[in-house]
């Protein structure tokens, strides 16, 4: 089914159509030397909107029909947060990021969101009042620059989400909301189908995970939620853009708690091929908000598309480089990876990590702790010897009882 032109999210969504998100930008130009691991701000918006800008592009290309304004952590809080000396505001980075959104949506048939994410005021128990007046900053921005719709991603207390649903769909714009838990459900343990009737309730109109989990572990997710929005009489469409890692040793916490975080995941990272099997198990589930989180390179998204490529009608521009299921590999000189040019070849691969010592699963550095905690109080001064000393020690506790 070919895209509709100038519909919004949810028509589209409504008329059955596979709208197919993006990638995860954070950790994408954290590699490319854009963003810093730690704070995780989007700052490179002002500084390299060069670097944004191509980004956006290639999942333009691979097929993507969203354009997320890369406005991940682009709350003052966090900008400010623990050590941070940027003199970029909220705004500004906003502000840029809707603009280079819209310039490559333009482009193409993409829609633009407008994001807004978990802060760390509401980690360090900040009232509802003044959690809310962080987001209704930003949406100031989004309603300025006429983002499609919104998107609450990324928050790990469904408490949270819906306040800041509250606050979105005071826009009168679609709004979805999507968080980064797994089966469990969030950090205070209220399960996936709890959480999507009461952002439902909230006013969200899609529902959905993101990050946090691998694509099967999100699609199971998603699919408590459809059946607790279901069994509540309620409505929805459905979202997920995971993390492009395996996770199946992760507990509550997702990926954040794996000893490879965030430096040395490449060896969990799925394949295209694996991102075909994700993407026929989330249309199966009735999923049509398909996209992903971090980890995601246009060529994961490009996979996506290309596996709902005869539900969608349409493939994308980016396979034209692209052989389906290694076609292109009949054009090679040597005869041995010729033959590695049919779909049951790479559908059957059980890849190797290269690794000889490399364990398979890893045990999680899960410390138990979420908000309301003191050790998650946040501050705008920098780690200080003391509270790292104090860090260490915890460590140490946590793997000698592990």
């Amino acid at each position: 089914m070919a895209s509709s032109g100038q519909w919004g999210i949810l028509e589209r969504l409504s008329a059955g159509e596979v709208v197919i998100g993006d990638g995860g930008f954070v950790f994408a130009l954290e590699k490319r030397g854009y963003v810093k691991a730690g704070p995780w701000t989007p700052e490179a918006t002002v500084t390299h909107p060069e670097a944004v800008r191509q980004l956006h592009r290639e999942f333009l290309r691979a097929g993507s029909n969203v354009m997320q304004a890369f406005t991940f952590y682009a709350s003052d809080d966090k900008l400010e947060n623990r050590g941070q000396t940027l003199r970029i505001t909220g705004a500004q980075v906003n502000e840029a990021a809707c603009d280079l959104a819209r310039e490559v949506a333009s482009e193409g048939d993409a829609l633009v969101a407008g994001g807004v994410s978990q802060t760390p005021s509401y980690l360090s128990c900040k009232s509802e009042t003044e959690v809310k007046a962080i987001f209704k900053k930003q949406l100031e921005v989004f309603m300025k620059k006429n983002v499609d719709f919104l998107i609450a991603e990324y928050f790990e207390h469904v408490e949270e989400a819906e306040w800041a649903v509250q606050v979105l769909k005071t826009s009168g714009k679609p709004v979805a909301a999507s968080l980064c838990i797994g089966p469990e459900g969030d950090m205070h343990g209220i399960s996936p189908g709890e959480c999507a009737v009461r952002l439902v309730k909230a006013g969200a109109q899609i529902v959905g995970v993101n990050c946090h989990f691998d694509p099967m572990t999100c699609v199971k997710a998603v699919k408590m939620m459809k059946e607790g929005v279901e069994k509540a009489g309620l409505k929805a469409h459905y979202m997920v853009q995971p993390l492009a890692y395996h996770t199946p040793d992760c507990n509550c916490q997702g990926f954040i708690d794996l000893p490879e975080f965030p430096f040395g995941l490449e060896p969990r990272i799925l394949t295209r091929w694996d991102m075909h099997k994700y993407a026929r198990e989330a249309y199966k589930a009735g999923i049509r908000f398909i996209g992903g989180c971090c980890g995601f390179e246009p060529y994961h998204i490009r996979a996506v598309a290309e596996e709902l490529a005869s539900e969608r009608g349409i493939i994308p521009p980016g396979s034209e480089k692209h052989g389906m299921w290694g076609s292109g590999l009949e054009m090679h000189t040597k005869p041995w990876v010729r033959a590695r040019a049919r779909r049951d070849y790479w559908e059957q691969l059980m890849p190797a990590s290269g690794r000889p010592k490399c364990p398979s699963l890893s045990t999680p550095e899960g410390w138990g702790v979420t908000k309301g905690h003191a050790d998650l109080l946040q501050h705008k001064e920098a780690t200080s010897t003391q509270e790292m000393k104090h860090v260490l020690e915890m460590q140490k506790k946590v793997k000698t009882s592990a």
